[in-house]
């Protein structure tokens, strides 16, 4: 089981990207969301160093906060998807 968790914002097309990928390959995660001011996003910005969402951590991996919607599908298709060793 992957320990996975998200940081998201509800209604942003990037997170749902991420989410659908989610989805696809049956990953259980962990949400968090995150508030719409990005000044009010200290959280994310902790794990992360910026305050845009997504932002996924892979324990596991060693993944403790990846952003860009692209770079995580990418890395969970090569990490859990067909891409998988």
């Amino acid at each position: 089981m992957a320990n996975l968790e998200l940081y998201e914002l509800e209604g942003c097309p990037y997170c749902e990207k991420v989410i659908r990928k989610l989805d696809e390959l049956e990953l259980e995660y962990d949400s968090h969301m995150v508030p719409r001011s990005h000044d009010e996003r200290t959280e994310v910005e902790e794990v992360s160093g910026q305050t845009g969402v997504p932002v996924l951590i892979d324990e596991e991996h060693g993944i403790e906060g990846m952003p860009e919607s692209d770079d995580i599908v990418e890395y969970l298709e090569e990490t859990y998807g067909s891409g998988a060793a």
